[in-house]
Parts: C-alpha cells; structure tokens; sequence
C-alpha cells in the first residue's frame, strides 16, 4: 500500500521540485506528471513523484490525517482525529455487514 504524502513546492529545477512538508523537513521531488507544478502549490507525491495538485484545504486535511494515524502508530489517543469512530461501537460497510450476517468469512 502506497500512502500519499502532501508536499509544498518551494522551489523547480526543470523536472525536479524541491518541497517541504510544513515541518522544516525538505525533499526533491519528480515533477514529470505535474510539469505545470509551481512554486507555492501543494501536490500529493507517492514514491517521489507528484502525482496531482492539491487546493491548499485539502493539504491540511491529508497532513491532519497523517498526523492522526501517526499518532495512532505510537500508542497516543487523538479522539478529536477520529470523532467518528469515538463513542459508538465499530461498523462495518454494508456489503462486508452483510456478508458477515450470512456467515461468510474470509479463510
């Protein structure tokens, strides 16, 4: 599984783009798929490539969910990060909820 990562651009050199995370952390990334990727704009990266733009409020959702699951690897609680899930019992999509309710599983 590949997970994206939302990247600023700070700077382009031809295909490459120097970017930085928010949190003084830099990268040079490929901008092969972006060519028209400038700096200021925020972009999801997998692998080291730009794969889309991003609208700045979308940037700041994905790095808060990052930062949520980050958290959540380390043994923190955020239940602001997972307001969702807080306080009632876990569900299940409908189509696996079904598929448990007929017995299935998976083997």
């Amino acid at each position: 599984m590949c997970i994206g990562i939302p990247l600023r651009i700070l700077a382009v050199d031809g295909i490459a783009a120097t970017c930085g995370d928010g949190s003084g952390t830099t990268s040079v990334i490929d901008l092969s798929l972006l060519p028209e990727a400038q700096p200021g704009d925020w972009v999801l990266t997998f692998l080291g490539a730009a794969r889309r733009r991003l609208d700045p409020d979308e940037a700041t959702l994905l790095r808060d969910a990052l930062s949520a699951m980050d958290a959540a690897l380390r043994g923190e609680r955020d239940d602001d990060a997972f307001a969702d899930l807080t306080g009632r019992p876990p569900t299940l999509p409908p189509h696996l909820e079904a598929a448990r309710a007929a017995g299935r599983s998976e083997g």
